[in-house]
């Protein structure tokens, strides 16, 4: 329990519904993205009255978990949604899953039936924690409105704190009830006994860790998420630059580090770059900051790193020596931990020694980066996706927002988008979430409402929210769809035409609507384009109209696959490049 309790404290009388609305008020919430029910009518009726908060009516749970998801990704802050219980809970279950995969912090309030009935299978009764348990960083059913306020900032703490995550407050209709008022009292500061983060590294190890840095002749620091998630990336850049060492990314950690910086290898892993993942592979001392060690990251785990001495910062200590065993484990914040690195490695010189291997070392990356692995045909008649990501970056000059749903459009997204700032690019990344991308652009366009916002998806993962055209209508929200339409369910064809001798099982979409028409009915503005050369004046038309939301159907070569390629159960040094690339030119 909170040291902060409520006992022997006055305050206004409220009821449960009224409790909920201002206690997101008083923690600072902005917006609330959900759906209204049954069970939380008091809830949104406290909320009528209140007036303060903004409520994001979406068109379906799912969506208000990935909008509230988007949101916190973009902005640094916890999302928040409110759905009913029943099929409210069971809708919104995907949401929480994609933002715990990827340690999002987000509160996800959810009616449930009266106390009383529960457990008798009452109208639109499921067992919500039982369900989220699974998928959560923690949840409550609160039975008792004399604890909702203390349970509702326990949420936000556990879902802020540490490895952030989403926390579920399961709310019985009861408990909100108009009629039951008691005295309000919002604490401050929680503390609870079995939840204590660890905040500061061990120093010992963090010398350790920079011994090994300064006689590394082969280093390469590998980044992931976490540093985004804490604050971490001036400090990152600061380090990176003052050892000197490549750098590579993750999926999630794009960002962190300038992606056109020269010290930058491009993304690793299933679909990183040749220097990036040959690097990682014959790498002596391997410096992992806020990165899981994901099998999309480690191919095959037996060839991982053969060797190298892994140095593992992380704030969450269950990810230490998960899914690979490493040398020299720090638990912390990421940004403290690199702070003291920083300190220590500045205190002595690097010695002549490592500094000629080092040398060679770079030359070893040049030879590797000269093949320009991500090369394509730039003279084909259709549209490349790889050109149409290109024409986004020049188009927008960087400064963009970018989400993305799941598949080949996400990946050329992560190949061919610098990003040169953290927190620009949203993606679902350890779920792998198609429908993700529209419903999350609403919360980054809401978190960022000057600033330009685009979705790239593809025309399976958008249909699978496609009813949130409504939503961004209603919030007169200027988003910009790139929807790279190429007839397939892209990854699930490639896969299909590399392992499956071209059988081509239920990928390729049959039924695919008039994306301009279905724009145009919800109000928006709708665009197709179909040639290289109308590519560019045609995305710069859509950017110009800063206040309308645009649909862009970019039909694309629906034969292109994603290079390289790292099959399941190969090593990092197994890549299956394009066949572009000549095996003389691999030598």
């Amino acid at each position: 329990m909170g040291a902060d309790a409520a006992e022997g404290l006055s305050g206004p009388l409220l009821s449960g519904g009224e409790i909920v609305v201002q206690a997101l008020a008083d923690e600072g919430v902005e917006c609330v993205f959900g759906y209204p029910g049954g069970a939380v009518l008091h809830i949104y009726d406290a909320l009528f009255r209140h007036g303060a908060l903004r409520h994001i009516l979406v068109r379906h749970e799912q969506a208000a978990a990935h909008a509230a998801d988007g949101y916190a990704r973009s902005t640094g802050k916890c999302g928040v949604c409110l759905v009913t219980s029943g099929p409210g809970a069971t809708n919104v279950v995907t949401g929480i899953a994609t933002a715990y995969m990827d340690s999002i912090p987000m509160v996800v309030l959810t009616g449930q039936v009266s106390t009383p009935v529960i457990g008798s299978d009452a109208f639109q009764e499921v067992d919500t924690v039982g369900i989220t348990r699974p998928c959560v960083k923690h949840n409550f059913l609160v039975k008792d409105v004399r604890d909702l306020a203390l349970t509702i900032r326990k949420a936000f703490y556990i879902a802020t704190s540490g490895r952030p995550g989403p926390v579920v407050v399961d709310i019985p209709k009861d408990v909100t009830d108009p009629g039951i008022k008691v005295p309000y009292h919002y604490p401050r500061e929680v503390r609870m006994r079995s939840y204590s983060p660890i905040e500061k590294g061990h120093s010992g190890q963090i010398r350790r860790a920079v011994e090994l840095m300064r006689a590394a002749k082969r280093p390469v620091f590998y980044t992931g998420g976490g540093v985004v998630l804490g604050e971490a990336s001036g400090l990152l850049t600061e380090l990176v630059r003052e050892t000197g060492f490549p750098i590579t990314s993750t999926l999630m950690g794009l960002g962190a580090y300038p992606t056109t910086d020269e010290q930058f290898l491009g993304m690793l892993g299933m679909h990183g770059t040749y220097e990036a993942n040959m690097a990682m592979h014959e790498t002596d001392v391997l410096i992992a900051i806020g990165a899981r060690f994901d099998d999309r990251v480690t191919g095959k785990i037996e060839h991982f790193c053969p060797n190298a001495k892994i140095i593992h910062v992380d704030v969450d200590p269950s990810s230490i020596s998960k899914n690979v065993k490493v040398d020299v484990p720090i638990v912390g914040q990421v940004g403290k931990v690199l702070e003291e690195m920083l300190r220590l490695y500045r205190e002595h010189p690097v010695g002549a020694e490592a500094d000629t291997a080092r040398a060679a070392w770079w030359e070893r990356i040049g030879q590797w980066r000269a093949l320009e692995c991500l090369q394509y045909d730039r003279t084909s008649s259709a549209i490349k996706p790889q050109f149409a990501i290109e024409t986004l970056h020049k188009v927008t000059k960087g400064d963009l927002y970018l989400t993305s749903d799941v598949g080949q459009h996400q990946m050329f997204a992560a190949q061919f988008y610098p990003f040169e700032k953290p927190r620009r690019w949203i993606n679902s990344g350890g779920l792998g979430t198609m429908g993700f991308g529209l419903p999350a652009a609403i919360g980054v366009q809401l978190g960022h409402p000057d600033a330009q916002v685009a979705c790239v998806s593809g025309e399976a993962s958008i249909l699978m929210c496609i009813q949130e055209l409504a939503t961004c209508m209603q919030y007169g929200l200027p988003i910009k769809v790139i929807l790279l339409n190429n007839g397939y369910m892209g990854m699930v064809r490639q896969w299909q035409e590399f392992f499956y001798d071209g059988r081509y099982a239920h990928s390729y979409v049959d039924a695919v609507p008039d994306f301009v028409k279905l724009a145009e009915s919800f109000g928006h503005v709708g665009m197709r384009v179909e040639r290289p050369e109308e590519l560019e004046s045609a995305m710069q038309e859509a950017f110009a109209m800063t206040d309308r939301f645009v649909f862009l159907d970019v039909v694309v070569d629906p034969t292109e696959n994603v290079y390289p390629m790292i099959a399941a159960g190969k090593g990092q040094h197994e890549m299956q490049l394009s066949p572009s690339l000549s095996d003389r030119e691999l030598a």
